[in-house]
């Protein structure tokens, strides 16, 4: 994929109006500079979530989500990167660079969705003709209106009538057999994939047809189930079978529920649940649970009640367990013997099918009752043995307050983790020294706080920076983010958090960027100023202590005449600046 330039993205959230766009689809409130509003990303009763339209970003206090007005489209409406940018271009008069389109718009991948799209086309019209395929779904209850929610399709019986319609000649005879429609036997004879199969397309996150699923007509005919291989525009492991259809039918998207047949998720929409997803054959991934949570912030697993049904929950938790930020919630729903989705919401109806959901059971107490199926937690060497199988998991569960009280309850099961008792418990602890004085935010902390609510105050810089040497936690962002900013002097707090999303600091730079500085914003530029020449004051104390440590370790005699002058003329600009910054107080 091609990328777009930097100087593009920033003009392009220069110029966009974030309140504008979030206003249109979320009530927004003023609140002295900034709006407020109930968080569009998760259930809240008071508002907690902030736009700055100086600032060009949201945040939300609640859940943590915040971003730009390109990811607040990408989160909201559910777009893909590219369809945000070029949904904001249209809303400013923008034109997406003609390279970046050209590039993205791979003719390989162009010639395959089209390959893709002319099959999914040609099995609807087959279903249509053909009286045994409309009546297994009409055997089914599928209605005429489901079926074309879905494009659900038909696979000819024989072995040639997709390649006979389609593959006219051998450029589209590869093609088809690339994207996993054709199938070939060990003479190197060429066939259809799919036949007498009724067929289920499946549909990236931007409705085009990538796969297909096609299943048996009568139970004796081969396997019940047979999906496209993998390709180059399909990967089982990070797409969900339904999440198309799940979002054209939610405006928001409260849950989503998983479950492991298309037929489950097709009954589902049909009795008006419809928020089915399905997995494609596998269990659930991490790439799954991404895509999950990111367009939901309640999940359910519905798996039968046996033991692979077990499994597969299992593999479902650890999957979710390191992406349960605060305000997610995931359930399990065990089924009947004999029972699928399919049957029970046919047999029970819609509302039978949400008491069931009502009744599911909680990721944390799935976790420790599964941890502790086949412990005694009556013995220490039981209790012991949970804490040691739930250690691992836990610590990979984000920080907040879900992953603290699942540590909790963990101490209440076995204790491992309680660190006082009885009496002890009862009453604090008294200090055996007077509390530390509260720390000051450090030099590097405040310097990159006040860029990012300013970031045109590191142009007053004037290069070379020393600072750069210092062995200081925080210092190379800092030089990064002025470097960053010098390179593009235009950049808003906005394009800043953009160009770190994606990274380690992102979440840090987030939290600074949404803080009040102490002082008024006519003295930031003084403050900033001040605070980068104590740091360059740091840097020459820190290069005059590495030659006076290497004084001390091998003599004098270790320096060489450089050296020795540094020392002497390293200690004239310590007093000067240090005489210089006490008069500017």
């Amino acid at each position: 994929m091609a990328r777009i330039p930097d100087a593009f993205i920033d003009d392009l959230l220069a110029r966009t109006d974030i309140v504008e766009v979030i206003g249109t689809r979320v009530p927004l409130k003023r609140q002295g500079r900034e709006f407020s509003a109930r968080c569009p990303f998760h259930d809240e009763r008071s508002p907690s979530f902030t736009v700055s339209p100086t600032k060009q970003f949201y945040h939300c206090f609640g859940c943590g989500a915040h971003g730009t007005a390109i990811s607040f489209l990408m989160n909201y409406d559910r777009l893909e990167f590219l369809d945000a940018v070029d949904e904001l271009a249209k809303r400013v008069g923008m034109e997406v660079p003609r390279d970046t389109q050209q590039r993205n718009a791979n003719p390989d991948s162009v010639d395959q969705y089209a390959a893709l799209e002319a099959a999914n086309k040609f099995f609807q019209r087959q279903l249509a003709a053909t009286p045994k395929a409309l009546a297994y779904f009409d055997g089914r209850g599928v209605s005429a209106e489901i079926r074309a929610q879905f494009g659900l399709g038909y696979a000819p019986d024989g072995y040639s009538a997709l390649k006979d319609a389609l593959g006219t000649d051998e450029r589209r005879m590869k093609l088809l057999e690339r994207v996993g429609l054709f199938s070939k036997n060990d003479k190197g004879h060429v066939y259809d994939k799919f036949r007498d199969r009724v067929m289920f397309p499946i549909l990236d996150r931007r409705g085009r047809t990538i796969a297909f699923g096609g299943r048996v007509l009568q139970k004796d005919d081969g396997p019940k189930y047979l999906n496209s291989p993998e390709t180059a525009l399909f990967h089982k492991g990070r797409e969900l079978y339904g999440l198309w259809q799940v979002r054209q039918a939610n405006q928001k998207i409260e849950r989503l529920i998983v479950v492991e047949g298309y037929m489950d998720v097709i009954a589902l929409f049909q009795h008006g649940v419809a928020q089915a997803v399905a997995t494609l054959g596998t269990a659930t991934t991490p790439d799954h649970a991404e895509l999950l949570f990111r367009n939901a912030p309640d999940v359910y697993f519905c798996f039968d009640g046996d033991a692979a049904g077990r499994r597969a929950a299992g593999k479902a938790m650890e999957s979710v367990l390191p992406r349960m930020k605060d305000g997610r919630q995931a359930f399990f729903l065990f089924l009947p013997d004999g029972e699928d989705p399919d049957t029970l919401v046919r047999n029970e109806g819609r509302d039978g099918f949400e008491a069931r959901l009502a009744q599911a059971t909680p990721l944390s107490q799935f976790f420790f009752d599964e941890l502790a199926r086949d412990v005694n937690l009556g013995t220490l060497d039981g209790k012991a043995r949970m804490a040691e199988r739930a250690k691992p998991l836990l610590a990979q569960i984000p920080d907040g307050a879900f992953g603290d009280l699942m540590r909790q309850r963990l101490t209440e099961l076995t204790g491992v983790g309680a660190t006082r008792t009885g009496a002890d418990a009862a009453a604090p602890a008294r200090p055996r020294t007077p509390p530390a004085p509260t720390q000051k935010r450090s030099l590097v902390r405040g310097a990159i706080a006040l860029l990012l609510q300013r970031p045109a105050l590191a142009l007053d810089l004037e290069p070379p920076y020393t600072f750069g040497v210092l062995r200081q936690p925080g210092v190379p962002l800092l030089a990064e983010l002025i470097a960053l900013v010098r390179e593009r002097p235009e950049i808003t707090t906005g394009a800043l958090l953009e160009h770190f999303a994606e990274r380690e600091e992102g979440a840090a730079l987030q939290k600074l960027a949404m803080q009040t500085p102490l002082t008024e914003p006519q003295a930031w530029s003084a403050e900033f100023i001040g605070a980068m020449r104590r740091l360059e004051l740091d840097a020459l104390k820190q290069e005059r202590d590495d030659l006076n440590q290497k004084v001390r370790s091998s003599g004098i005699s270790s320096l060489d005449a450089h050296e020795k002058f540094r020392i002497r003329e390293i200690e004239t600009v310590i007093r000067s600046t240090e005489s210089r910054l006490e008069g500017n107080r």
